[in-house]
């Protein structure tokens, strides 16, 4: 035993026994509750988000889809080392496609220029690229817009757009999915003078989804004449009433014969006219009055809004001439006509018409015919016929006079 001990290779192999049943000894602080192994302090994880992916391919003549702008990227290992990667974000995470041909491939997305030190984890990690031919095409660009946003009764003229055309760039199954190439623009509510705005032009399928493609340039200005819905319509004069007695109307005349109205199209194409409403019924000297123009339901506006009337009138007179002779004609040569009724061959007239023009009044001035032409003999009641002068209206005591009509005696 004594040499044991005096042997060092012995007391230094008791002492690493020794050492070991020490360190077993002591509590592991290293062990989390679930029993894992805690990463020591000196190490670190970060998540970094929105990290660009570069793609390298043909640019100019091919179209690449698939890719995304953006990942994540976990990054592991010593803390220093973690921080700087994370503040300096001075790594590349990319693509390469350069070697592919075209078609659709299952890639790996990758990462360089990042510390060897560092476990890296990009999300996601593997993607489905399609790689294309690039096409661009020239599109023309049709504006749209609300015509319900327009203020009532004004209406938008054919808008324009500058530059007419815009060149939209993409894959070449992209390109022939293109049904409307389209500029919306915003119109407020009530808009009643011509609308100017830059509008993004928007590429869309037959279904009206946006497409992913490319377009040059990415604005238009778009142009909307807006104006009002008129049109130029005869002014109508409508006399209501009788006039006095006594009182003809020679004349109403107005100082407006057109007007201008506002109104929706579809109520537009239907109005002919307007109207102004004058009462005669208490007219008796030549006047002037200012009266509103009428407009009919769905007319919004009219211009002028009133009109002035000029009312010229002819006062009325009357007159009874009662010795107004009557002449008979048609009587056959062998026949004799005798005037039962009126006795004296003369009638009673009443003439009415402007003063000056009764006071001047003759008997002669009207002419009484009875026809009897064609008469056979017997007695007839025959129409009294009158021709008098212009501008002057008559009645008759009788407007049938009675004949006899005989044969003459060989």
């Amino acid at each position: 035993m004594d040499k044991w001990l005096d042997n060092p290779w012995f007391l230094r192999g008791v002492a690493l026994v020794l050492a070991f049943m020490l360190f077993a000894s002591v509590p592991n602080t290293n062990l989390n509750k679930s029993g894992n192994i805690n990463v020591p302090s000196n190490e670190n994880t970060e998540v970094l988000t929105d990290v660009p992916v570069n793609s390298y391919y043909d640019t100019e003549n091919l179209v690449v889809t698939g890719v995304p702008e953006t990942v994540n990227v976990t990054i592991s290992g010593p803390r220093n080392i973690v921080q700087q990667a994370k503040a300096l974000r001075d790594f590349e995470v990319y693509v390469d496609l350069t070697k592919l041909e075209m078609g659709e491939h299952q890639i790996q997305i990758n990462i360089k220029e990042i510390s060897d030190r560092l476990t890296v984890t990009i999300d996601p990690s593997n993607i489905t690229v399609s790689i294309q031919e690039r096409i661009t095409k020239d599109y023309n660009v049709e504006p749209e817009f609300s015509l319900g946003m327009l203020a009532e009764g004004f209406i938008a003229g054919s808008p324009t757009v500058e530059p007419a055309k815009v060149k939209v760039t993409g894959a070449k199954d992209i390109i022939e999915q293109i049904s409307y190439v389209k500029a919306n623009v915003n119109v407020e509510e009530g808009t009643r003078e011509t609308v100017r705005r830059d509008a993004s032009v928007l590429v869309l399928d037959k279904d009206m989804n946006k497409l992913n493609v490319l377009v040059e340039p990415e604005t238009v200005e778009v142009s909307i004449p807006v104006n009002q819905s008129s049109k130029t319509v005869p002014v109508d004069i409508v006399p209501k009433g009788k006039p006095p007695e006594g009182v003809t109307i020679e004349s109403i005349t107005s100082d407006v014969e057109e007007a201008t109205i506002v109104a929706d199209p579809e109520v537009l194409k239907d109005v002919k006219k307007v109207r102004v409403e004058i009462d005669v019924s208490n007219i008796t000297e030549n006047t002037e009055v200012t009266m509103p123009i009428i407009i009919s339901n769905g007319v919004l506006e009219v211009s002028p809004q009133t009109a002035k009337l000029s009312i010229k009138i002819k006062k009325q007179d009357e007159v009874t001439l009662s010795n107004v002779p009557l002449r008979i004609t048609g009587q056959p040569e062998d026949h004799e006509v005798a005037l039962v009724e009126p006795k004296n061959g003369e009638v009673s007239l009443t003439a009415s018409g402007q003063t000056d023009l009764i006071e001047s009044l003759k008997p002669e001035d009207f002419e009484l015919v009875i026809d009897v032409s064609g008469l056979e003999e017997g007695e007839h009641s025959v129409d009294i016929q009158v021709s008098a002068p212009n501008d002057i209206n008559w009645s008759l005591a009788s407007e049938k006079a009675n004949v006899t009509i005989t044969k003459k005696e060989a």
